[in-house]
């Protein structure tokens, strides 16, 4: 496959977050630069039809769900504080 090199200026910040993201996956910052461009580059969810769901289909289905265990539970907070503390702040707009 033939590849070009790109060069793209981004904040300090955002530069920041994709280190951190990249040494957190144990890859290359290009290569999740590469990845992310494919994502939003691909055919996205807003091309395809949204299925409406009901409040009464919701109720129904509720019961049947799956429940997270107490201890995957904790898991899951702290993978979302990990997650939120790798997240730049974005820049003040009232500054």
């Amino acid at each position: 496959m033939k590849t070009e090199a790109l060069t793209l200026r981004i904040s300090a910040d955002l530069a920041k977050s994709l280190r951190r993201m990249a040494k957190h996956k144990g890859l290359p910052t290009s290569q999740v630069v590469r990845e992310a461009v494919a994502r939003y580059l691909s055919p996205r969810a807003e091309d395809t039809p949204i299925r409406q769901v009901t409040a009464r289909a919701l109720a129904v289905s509720w019961k049947t769900l799956p429940r997270l265990t107490p201890e995957e539970a904790v898991e899951l907070e702290q993978e979302i504080a990990r997650a939120r503390d790798g997240l730049a702040l974005p820049e003040s707009q009232w500054e």
